[in-house]
């Protein structure tokens, strides 16, 4: 892995490195322990409620954007973005997603509320970028992703 231009990275900086999707251990060392304790856990979450629907693809957004790891099977799923320190979760939120999200809005937690209502939409949907700093952004992730995609096992 090549050092970046600026020798000290930044909260929130992405690994632009092109030669080769990062690995586990890269990913690790980037975000931190913590935040790789979320990112594993998020990753077993899905293996395990969509066993052998999402096979993840590693995709290269150039050096603005760095790596990031795609859920897709025929519409997206979810792609996770390691940075620096942290990882998000950025979904998209199509017409269905968000008339089931504007039905539970009073159940969900304030911040995500306000994180939603904040987001600006777009021809194909809502993005939604989703910061993972705890067990409770981590809930919120899984709780959207059975919500746009309902695993196999629930019908």
């Amino acid at each position: 892995m090549t050092l970046p231009t600026n020798p000290r990275p930044q909260i929130g900086d992405r690994i632009i490195d092109n030669s080769a999707p990062p690995d586990d251990s890269a990913v690790r060392e980037w975000i931190g322990p913590q935040a790789f304790g979320h990112w594993a856990e998020l990753r077993n979450w899905i293996d395990e409620f969509y066993p052998a629907v999402f096979e993840p693809d590693w995709l290269y957004g150039g050096k603005n954007r760095g790596w990031s790891l795609r859920y897709k099977k025929t519409k997206a799923f979810t792609t996770l973005v390691p940075e620096y320190r942290r990882f998000s979760a950025v979904m998209v939120m199509g017409g269905a997603e968000r008339e089931k999200f504007e039905e539970r809005r009073y159940v969900w937690r304030p911040q995500l509320v306000k994180l939603y209502d904040e987001a600006k939409t777009y021809i194909d949907g809502k993005w939604l970028t989703l910061g993972i700093a705890s067990t409770d952004d981590l809930h919120d992730v899984t709780a959207l992703l059975t919500m746009k995609r309902p695993p196999p096992s629930c019908g």
